[in-house]
């Protein structure tokens, strides 16, 4: 046990409000962890969910674990947070995996523990390992020979039927632990598995499940935001977005029931942080968040839409301290726009520039996709020419608004529609990048954007098969040399996952899975985008 470690530890759960310290005598122990660093980890509302379901139950003690930097590069293992122990002193590993990039983070974690990577060589002295998340929800098999079970739903759906058979289970035979695992709904045992589709879970009704933060911190991208989960999933079937498909149906929180959750939260700071993917389709949103400004709050809202943009949102913001809202028009060119579903037109986005003038904000992030499908170098130049529109309409008004790029090459995500279509050439998304660059920072506008090669190794995983596991497994440190050097190794034949086209007949990699939408229905949203091809 490194005594720095445990320092550093004390030192976060110090400034931490709302930590659950659970006795450890009768109970099974879990380690949920959030293959990344605390910063991180505990911004993401499904962390604190997750640990706030699992403590709810008499018979479990759940506690942290993440992956931070010095982890990473002294290979140190990582130690829960709450007592510090070693993840091999724990029964369970619950992984919650957001991000396919965490997949290198999740194999140094299990091998600096010495914990066995594949499941084929664990034994009875060796912790379950399980995962969940949407990473897994959309494709499990570049981790599923580590895994001994994923769960592809929603917690909420699939923990209540799964903790009594490992309370039960857990102290027999492995593979008759993992048999009666396979068995559940939503489970899916890569070792036990045979024809039957895994059928992804979902909770009907949010509120039976309040989710907000657990635990206070300042140590987070967040600050001491106060989030509240107002809904889930999404309506707008944007042809990229794994959201709206992972988390289909949408379904929203009565604002009763959210009322009372920010009570609650106001009893501890005086910002709240409204979490969902389309909060503003909320039927009752404007209701929402005038009530909550009346009570005193401020408000940060997690995602906002070009059309609807509410003025009463956006003014209930601005009252509450507000200075930057982010918008994602994704494509600058109308047909582009309509081949990727995103139901907005340039006068919408105008008629945004309106409304965002009027409530005088400083900072306006505008979100674009490059690579995307059917995307040329003429659609590069709309994003410029559409940025500059909107700059010089906020500067005719005098709002005193400045405007910032975020710019992200497009991956075809497992369970959307364009699952089957390849990613832009590395060649390509550069050039395109460049152009950017060159358009827009002497016009004032700042610009950032995520790296072309990372984004091609994230496009890999996410339409990859059973083979990346090789790859991740020989991966001996997470940078792009030492992936490259382990796709060498392995022979992986990175062009046929990241830019070759797909036939819609061939059999995919997250075939076993069962999503909740009919592959006829992606099929038919492909040929819509596009038509020609």
């Amino acid at each position: 046990m490194g005594w720095d470690e445990v320092r550093k530890a004390r030192q976060q759960l110090a400034r931490e409000q709302g930590t659950i310290f659970k006795d450890w005598g009768g109970r099974i122990p879990i380690a949920l962890i959030y293959p990344n660093s605390y910063y991180l980890g505990m911004s993401n509302l499904g962390v604190h969910a997750i640990y706030s379901l699992l403590n709810n139950y008499s018979e479990i003690v759940c506690e942290r674990a993440f992956w931070e930097r010095d982890n990473r590069d002294k290979k140190l293992p990582t130690l829960s947070l709450e007592s510090h122990r070693p993840l091999s002193d724990f029964t369970i590993l619950a992984f919650s995996i957001s991000y396919e990039l965490d997949y290198f983070n999740v194999v140094q974690i299990l091998k600096a523990s010495g914990i066995p990577l594949y499941v084929a060589d664990r034994d009875e002295r060796h912790p379950i390992v399980i995962a969940g998340g949407p990473c897994i929800i959309a494709n499990p098999s570049p981790l599923s020979p580590f895994f001994d079970c994923l769960c592809i739903g929603e917690a909420e759906a699939i923990l209540p039927a799964m903790l009594p058979i490992l309370h039960e289970g857990i102290s027999g035979k492995r593979d008759d632990l993992l048999k009666a695992l396979a068995s559940l709904p939503g489970v899916y045992v890569p070792l036990m598995h045979r024809e039957s589709p895994v059928v992804r879970q979902w909770a009907s009704r949010l509120d039976d499940f309040p989710i907000a933060s657990t635990i206070l911190t300042p140590d987070t991208e967040l600050g001491n935001l106060y989030l509240i989960e107002v809904e889930r999933g999404c309506n707008w079937g944007c042809r990229f977005c794994l959201t709206s498909q992972a988390f289909r149906p949408m379904r929203f929180r009565s604002i009763d029931k959210l009322i009372a959750q920010a009570k609650l939260g106001l009893k501890h700071t005086k910002r709240l942080g409204l979490v969902g993917a389309a909060i503003p389709d909320h039927p009752q949103v404007e209701e929402l968040v005038t009530g909550l400004h009346q009570m005193g709050a401020e408000l940060s809202i997690s995602s906002l839409r070009v059309r609807p943009l509410s003025r009463i949102v956006l003014r209930e913001m601005a009252k509450s301290g507000a200075r930057t809202i982010a918008l994602a028009p994704e494509a600058g060119s109308q047909p582009l726009r309509q081949v990727i579903k995103k139901g907005i037109s340039e006068d919408d986005i105008l008629e945004a520039m309106d409304k965002v003038a009027e409530q005088k904000l400083k900072q306006l992030k505008l979100y674009f996709m490059i690579g995307l499908p059917s995307e040329t170098d003429e659609d590069i130049e709309e994003i410029i020419n559409l940025t500059l529109t909107c700059k010089n309409s906020l500067d005719r008004q005098r709002s005193g608004c400045h405007i910032s790029l975020n710019v992200a090459p497009f991956v075809p995500k497992a369970g959307t529609p364009f699952q089957w279509l390849p990613m832009a050439p590395m060649l390509t998304l550069n050039r395109r990048l460049s152009l950017l660059k060159s358009g827009l920072p002497p016009k004032g506008i700042k610009l950032k954007w995520e790296s072309p090669a990372w984004s091609q190794v994230q496009g890999i995983l996410a339409r990859g098969d059973i083979k990346l596991a090789e790859v991740l497994a020989n991966t001996e440190e997470a940078s792009l040399s030492g992936w490259r050097q382990a796709v060498a190794k392995c022979h992986l034949d990175i062009d046929f996952y990241a830019h070759q086209r797909w036939d819609t007949n061939q059999k995919l990699p997250w075939a076993m899975l069962e999503s909740g939408t009919e592959p006829a229905h992606l099929e038919t949203e492909l040929r819509r985008a596009l038509p020609q091809t």
